[in-house]
């Protein structure tokens, strides 16, 4: 594959999960004014599903025009008609110059010839080496916090370990087995060892690990964008609103003993410095932001107080859903190249060939005509006063 080709698909996931995130800060926007605002479990579902969506849109994009259509309706296209129509007020060679600024953006930067792309290449190499390293240290560390674990029970494949390293309870993933990971101090508590396990295994089926490691993995590469950084944070808050309200649904469950186990969950991680070791891909009960002044353990608790939309809800989140998933399709379709030569392109070029010949024909007009004005003036003769 070119390097052009490269970096056309690296910019097309940027701008798409900036995209991705403006829709669906704008959806639940709209969603918080109807029922379905606390449907946090649906939600989740359909954030998931757009996180693999967004990190799987260059290979769709790819396969959609080499295999499909080559050249799909992109918003150049759309811009260049939109002109020839009359709806934009510009001049031709602007507007065409505005038109190929990714262009020659990519040719610039695959070029390499300015030492401003050359700073710029070495910033993002390295940006991320590092964040890969930090993911490679962070899988290490939960590597060897597994190996001190001791285990206490095995349910099929899922493992319940005991740890004298942690504070708080948190869950994970191998190939093959899932991980529990207690604190010690939880076995001398068994209502909140009942509700910490229930609550672990909630996250299993909500998938929220493998989430978790495709995050991770998407950090190298978006990690100087901030809609990243504010994607994740809706998925982890989201994560963990949909764990305790599921938990909250089932019968036998104490709302009371629940909220006070995530309040004694919290204090004991502030008191502990280890529990902020980077360990991933895992999943807390809770997790550093719930330690600070403006956490979210208040979220929390007023998201897991909240009632559930029940029943009826069915065909509006499928209608949501199907709208979000074809928002980010067909963003994903209007960024593509534009073919290089379509019949509103010839048109433009042949507008901008005739703005530029009638700019030259005025320039190399004006000095005749000022000398043919000085000549004749020179022969006038003067009025007498």
């Amino acid at each position: 594959m070119k390097a052009d080709a490269l970096l056309n698909g690296y910019l097309d996931l940027n701008l798409l999960v900036l995209a991705g995130t403006l829709l669906w800060l704008s959806a639940r926007k709209l969603l918080s004014q109807t029922r379905l605002s606390h449907a946090y479990l649906a939600q989740l579902r359909l954030m998931n599903m757009l996180t693999l969506l967004l990190a799987l849109s260059p290979f769709l994009m790819y396969a959609f025009t080499h295999f499909v259509m080559a050249h799909p309706p992109n918003i150049s296209d759309l811009l260049v008609a939109q002109y020839l129509q009359g709806n934009v007020s510009m001049s031709a060679a602007s507007f065409e110059t505005l038109l190929g600024l990714r262009e020659d953006t990519v040719r610039v930067l695959t070029s390499q010839q300015l030492l401003w792309t050359q700073l710029l290449a070495v910033v993002l190499m390295i940006g991320g080496a590092i964040c890969a390293l930090h993911v490679a240290l962070s899988v290490f560390r939960l590597h060897r916090a597994l190996a001190r674990s001791y285990q206490w029970k095995h349910i099929g494949k899922t493992r319940i370990l005991i740890s004298d390293d942690t504070a708080v309870a948190y869950s994970t993933r191998g190939i093959f087995n899932r991980y529990v990971v207690l604190p010690t101090v939880l076995l001398t508590n068994p209502a909140d060892l009942k509700l910490t396990v229930a609550h672990e295994m909630q996250h299993f089926r909500q998938r929220d690990i493998e989430c978790e490691f495709l995050l991770e993995m998407l950090r190298p590469l978006l990690f100087w964008n901030p809609a990243f950084y504010l994607w994740r944070r809706e998925v982890r808050h989201l994560r963990e609103f949909a764990c305790d309200q599921a938990l909250m649904a089932r019968p036998g469950l104490d709302l009371r003993a629940y909220c006070e186990c995530l309040i004694r969950a919290c204090a004991l991680a502030a008191q502990e410095r280890l529990f902020f070791t980077r360990r991933s891909p895992a999943v807390a009960l809770v997790d550093r932001r719930e330690t600070r002044r403006n956490s979210t353990l208040q979220q929390r608790i007023i998201a897991v107080t909240a009632q559930a939309p029940h029943g009826g809800t069915g065909f509006g989140w499928a209608l949501v859903s199907g709208l979000m998933i074809a928002s980010v399709l067909a963003t994903a379709m209007l960024m593509q190249r534009p073919s290089d030569w379509s019949h509103d392109r010839l048109m433009l070029s042949t507008i901008v060939n005739l703005e530029r010949m009638a700019s030259r024909n005025a320039s190399s007009e004006s000095p005749s005509a000022s000398a043919s004005a000085i000549l004749q003036g020179s022969f006038m003769p003067r009025l007498s006063q």
